[in-house]
């Protein structure tokens, strides 16, 4: 496996990791990964001030109740075959 390959499984764990999608056991072994390796360590601060920074800089619109009920109205009226 590249080291390309191998930033990229990381980088796909802390992504996990971030959405708190990962196994207490699978979060553990990142958590030594990144002791072990300053480079993704770096690596998850970086994306977890990005993410800050959308959260913080980017307003989210208010969905209104008519669309809302639409929806849900739709997905009644069309239930999965």
């Amino acid at each position: 496996m590249k080291k390309t390959d191998n930033y990229r499984a990381f980088m796909e764990k802390v992504h996990l990791y971030l959405d708190n999608e990962l196994s207490r056991e699978e979060e553990r072994a990142l958590l030594q990964e990144l002791k072990q390796n300053p480079v993704y360590y770096k690596a998850l601060q970086k994306e977890q001030s990005f993410r800050e920074f959308l959260k913080s800089r980017l307003q989210r619109r208010e969905v209104s109740p008519t669309l809302i009920q639409s929806i849900k109205d739709k997905i009644r009226s069309n239930p999965p075959q």
